[in-house]
């Protein structure tokens, strides 16, 4: 049961936050366009979805033209993409990012199309992160306790917003991050979910712990 009533909240929630978010999403489009060269959504690398099947995730692009490539292959980030993997795949000071997309970035407003997202089935309003297929293999290496956790979050849909991102937890590192959120996969509480939803728009306005 809880399956199909989480189900149908996502499709209900993300229909209504599809409406609520279209003059934001249009004003967004338009700052970016005004802002940098380049497509509307981000060309990022296929996520890591459930049972650790690949989907495509939808965001607005804060970033530089093949931003994610150029980290990873491209000499000049040679240094940026160690620092990168050692801060668990995260960047505080990323020089790829635009602008506008600094400001997107910071009030989650990049995440918008993540709706549809949750509209195809790929992801839950609320979730785990939607990791990356080498951030996952390579955090693994480096923690090699938190196996069994990653294959307990694989077993459920990622989400638009999570446990970690409305608790104030949202910088700690991949070990602890998997853990917050593999408790909440064994936790599957609709009343839980709830209590994040209402909990994320502050976290959004705010920008806390955002990157």
């Amino acid at each position: 049961m809880y399956s199909y009533i989480k189900r149908g909240i996502d499709i209900i929630g993300a229909l209504l936050l599809c409406i609520i978010f279209l003059p934001i999403a249009i004003l967004t489009v338009i700052a970016i366009k005004s802002d940098s060269h380049g497509p509307v959504l981000a060309d990022t690398p296929e996520r890591v979805g459930q049972f650790g099947k690949l989907f495509k995730l939808y965001k607005f692009r804060s970033m530089i033209i093949n931003a994610h490539e150029l980290l990873r292959k491209a000499p000049r980030f040679k240094v940026l993409y160690e620092q990168y993997k050692r801060n668990s795949y995260k960047l505080y000071e990323d020089p790829r990012v635009t602008k506008v997309g600094r400001f997107i970035r910071k009030h989650s407003l990049d995440e918008i199309p993540q709706l549809l997202n949750v509209l195809r089935g790929d992801m839950s309003l609320v979730g785990p992160r939607p990791y990356y297929s080498d951030e996952l293999t390579d955090q693994q290496k480096k923690y090699p306790h938190t196996r069994e956790l990653v294959n307990i979050v694989l077993s459920s849909k990622p989400g638009v917003t999570g446990e970690w991102q409305v608790s104030g937890r949202s910088e700690v590192n991949f070990d602890k991050r998997i853990k917050i959120d593999a408790e909440y996969v064994k936790q599957k509480s609709i009343i839980h979910d709830l209590r994040i939803l209402l909990k994320s728009p502050w976290v959004m306005i705010s920008g806390r712990g955002a990157v």
